[in-house]
């Protein structure tokens, strides 16, 4: 039952986050002054603990932890070129081209983990 809710709420949380992180991505291409409002500065991280958490609390249950079991490593990964790309795409990138191109790395690297977690194989939807 816990197990459940658990999961339930970080499919929701992943949700929440990539629809969030993809509104900011398009928001910062267009210049948008909703960038600067508290809330969507203060939003994505509540979203993003929440999402963290319950992946621990799931791998603690479940007694399946990355670098055991290669489809979560795979998405461990996943999630860490997520975070680079996009950092690059929503603070760090030099011009708005270099943004644009991270930002569509990291929506690559966010359907990579979803196709991971959905497959429960390192290679997603590929995997047969």
């Amino acid at each position: 039952m816990i197990y459940l809710a658990l999961k339930h709420l970080h499919v929701t949380c992943v949700v929440l986050s990539g629809a969030g992180f993809f509104l900011r991505g398009l928001w910062m291409l267009f210049d948008s002054p909703r960038l600067a409002e508290r809330w969507v500065r203060v939003v994505p991280h509540v979203v993003d603990t929440a999402l963290l958490a319950s992946a621990i609390a799931m791998a603690v249950l479940s007694g399946q932890y990355p670098l055991v079991q290669a489809w979560l490593t795979a998405k461990l990964s996943g999630l860490l070129a997520y975070i680079l790309c996009g950092t690059m795409a929503l603070k760090r990138g030099r011009s708005k081209a270099v943004r644009a191109v991270f930002l569509v790395l990291a929506v690559l690297a966010y359907v990579y983990i979803v196709s991971v977690a959905l497959a429960r194989h390192p290679l997603g939807v590929f995997s047969g």
